[in-house]
């Protein structure tokens, strides 16, 4: 099926009923995705503060009430416990396992934050036949992780994840461009080229996700990644921490282009 024009409600409710469990790449086109960190409300505060001090790896797009399964701003009536195709269940920063509905796991002292996501800028790279090889391939995003620290926050401290695109050489600058007028959802690239600059030792074996093709006269390119506060939690260790799983997003009613300056 081809989930690009279907509305975001739409698809939610297809990821409720349990009928969509993959990575969201290119479903609901023009519309921006978020990722997910959930975690007890004596932790919030210093994530929040972890969230202003490292916008790009962390755009804030909506912080929920405590408690609250529902969204107000980016997807009214969004149930963040089931509309979320995969979660990721962290206990001392280690990966407990992975689940489609937290239903059962759920906490009234739960503060969820919302994290702007590289997929949103990505319906406006193909508009300007700039290609999305992991849409292509229908494969999730590679995603590394770097020897880029993030700014500490109480708990909270880590190293930068990325998510790759290859770009063909001459089409660089106008990838740069479109993505740098979206600032809330990574913005522009952090690092263009040699991977070993940012601490990437192998390039075709992803930390997150999955390898794509990268064909002779395109250029690695790397943007800040919500997959970071995952990265973040492993290396800070809270007692529990709720994530999405890589690639897998919620898809907002907010439009691409409402997050542009």
């Amino acid at each position: 099926m081809d989930y690009s024009a279907m509305k975001p409600k739409e698809v939610r409710s297809l990821i409720r009923a349990g009928e969509i469990t993959g990575p969201t790449a290119g479903m609901c086109s023009g519309y921006a995705q978020a990722n997910l960190v959930i975690l007890p409300k004596d932790l919030a505060y210093d994530f929040l503060l972890f969230t202003q001090r490292n916008p790009k790896s962390c755009p804030l797009l909506e912080v929920s009430d405590t408690g609250s399964r529902f969204l107000r701003e980016i997807a009214d009536g969004a149930d963040i416990a089931r509309d979320i195709p995969r979660y990721r269940i962290y206990r001392k920063g280690v990966l407990d396992g992975e689940m489609t509905d937290i239903s059962s796991l759920w906490q009234e002292d739960f503060v969820s934050f919302l994290i702007g996501c590289s997929f949103s800028f990505e319906s406006a790279l193909l508009e300007s036949n700039v290609p999305v090889r992991h849409i292509e391939e229908g494969r999730n995003v590679p995603m590394y992780k770097t020897n880029i620290p993030c700014t500490p926050a109480g708990v909270f401290r880590g190293n930068m994840v990325v998510s790759m695109r290859p770009i063909p050489h001459e089409l660089v600058p106008r990838a740069v461009l479109i993505t740098g007028e979206m600032p809330r959802v990574h913005g522009a690239p952090i690092h263009i080229g040699d991977p070993a600059a940012i601490g990437i030792s192998d390039l075709f074996h992803p930390d997150f996700g999955d390898m794509v093709t990268i064909k002779d006269g395109e250029v690695p390119v790397f943007w800040p990644c919500g997959v970071t506060p995952q990265n973040v939690v492993m290396e800070s260790k809270p007692p529990l921490a709720i994530t999405h799983a890589p690639g897998h997003m919620l898809i907002s009613d907010i439009r691409n282009t409402e997050l542009k300056y």
